[in-house]
């Protein structure tokens, strides 16, 4: 390990006021195209694009403490040199939370005039209105629905609340306590630190795996509340973590950009590389055995899902979704090489972050509004800004959070040594 790499690691990160502006300015474009998604009329798609990235926002955060407890236990030495990105991605999960609860909340009780699955026009919530709506288990009401009616001691709004909220704040304390014992870490050294945070892992860890389909069902599929996969939150699950590290090895080639982290070597990206290309592989797959099953099984409340999705206005996009998803990982990152340039990751994580809000958008806008009349229709001005508004917002909470941050790498931590040194 060199002086130069030594002195820098007590060096802060500095939030620059020209990428202050830039995230204030993001989120500007967001807000004036909600305003305009409300305006024109087109309010329903505008909340299913709030739901998209507000889900989108917390997946990535999610992932900081997922990735943060894995490498925990798994005693693992080469991801210490970036851990400052994941952690900080945990550290804004309650807010990214927050966000999200707000939108679900907005959308469930704001209504409208619109038909119900039995043709017959009623009051409408703008999210989840299959289960969500007012009467739907009640028999002999022009709302309900006996598929629904079956499901109510699940989908109910108390209990949804509480799984909801109960899980988010479960991931946020987890992920905050993480981020305090390294901080801790870094003022006191020894090993009482890393050993809290490995039993904590473990715990966050027992939990997540068994509770992340729950949030996934929830807050997703159930705006398809007559169809069902045990599938979909494995599948949701592979997207996200596959999602998490390309934003992960993008904020890590933007702080070395920066001047930043000067101790990270190509060893660490061609690592990150391998991550994404594995958990694309592993998404793809998944991908393929949901569509495989449902496909050749051709149940109706199964099919539907994909019967949805091959309309007219949705089929390029579903098929575009995997050509992203899996061709631009396998064939840009299949050779050693191309993980070790930076300018070749740049390109292929910003591709695999349009790809996977695709694989969302998939999941979410048919269920929730009817297809514009062109496929090119289906995406346009709201969908743009909401994402640009987003982006700037995470960019914005981010990089305010690293630079509250006194170090930007783990001095103390047992296992920094090995870091410094990875090799592949």
């Amino acid at each position: 390990m060199n002086s130069a790499a030594t002195s820098n690691f007590d060096e802060p990160f500095n939030f620059k006021s020209k990428a202050k502006a830039w995230c204030l300015a993001m989120m500007a474009v967001g807000t004036i195209g909600t305003i305009y998604g409300f305006l024109s009329g087109s309010a329903e798609r505008t909340f299913a694009n709030l739901l998209l990235m507000g889900y989108f926002l917390v997946t990535v955060c999610l992932f900081g403490v997922c990735f943060c407890a894995i490498e925990y236990v798994a005693q693992s030495g080469w991801s210490v040199s970036v851990l400052r990105i994941p952690q900080v991605f945990a550290r804004i999960l309650p807010a990214a939370a927050l966000v999200l609860l707000i939108i679900i909340s907005a959308g469930i009780f704001t209504t409208h005039a619109g038909k119900n699955e039995a043709g017959i026009t009623t009051v409408l919530p703008y999210l989840y209105k299959l289960w969500a709506i007012k009467g739907v288990t009640t028999p002999g009401h022009i709302n309900y629905d006996a598929v629904i009616a079956g499901k109510s001691g699940y989908l109910n709004l108390p209990f949804f609340y509480i799984r909801l909220v109960g899980l988010l704040g479960f991931y946020s304390i987890a992920g905050w306590l993480l981020v305090k014992y390294s901080s801790k870490e870094d003022g006191t050294g020894g090993m009482a630190n890393y050993k809290k945070s490995f039993t904590l892992s473990a715990l966050f860890l027992a939990v997540f795996f068994f509770t992340v389909p729950l949030f996934v069902f929830d807050t997703i599929m159930s705006l398809d509340a007559h169809w069902f996969s045990t599938m979909f939150g494995w599948y949701n699950l592979s997207g996200f973590l596959a999602t998490g590290f390309t934003v992960m090895a993008l904020t890590v080639i933007y702080l070395q950009e920066a001047g930043y982290l000067p101790w990270v070597t190509k060893n660490h990206l061609q690592t990150l590389g391998v991550l994404i290309f594995g958990f694309s592989i592993f998404w793809t797959y998944l991908w393929f055995e949901q569509f495989l099953l449902m496909y050749y099984s051709n149940i109706p409340e199964e099919a539907v899902y994909f019967y949805k999705r091959w309309e007219p206005a949705f089929q390029f996009w579903f098929w575009l979704n995997l050509t992203i998803n899996f061709c631009v990982p396998f064939l840009a990152l299949m050779s050693r090489d191309s993980k070790l340039k930076a300018g070749v990751m740049k390109v292929t994580c910003i591709l695999l972050i349009l790809g996977h809000w695709l694989d969302y958008w998939q999941m979410i806008i048919p269920g929730t509004t009817e297809p514009q009349a062109n496929w090119y229709a289906e995406i346009g001005v709201i969908e743009a800004a909401t994402f640009i508004g987003f982006l700037g917002l995470f960019c914005y909470m981010m990089l305010h959070s690293l630079s509250k941050l006194k170090t930007l790498a783990p001095k103390n931590h047992p296992f920094l040594q090995e870091s410094l040194h990875h090799q592949n």
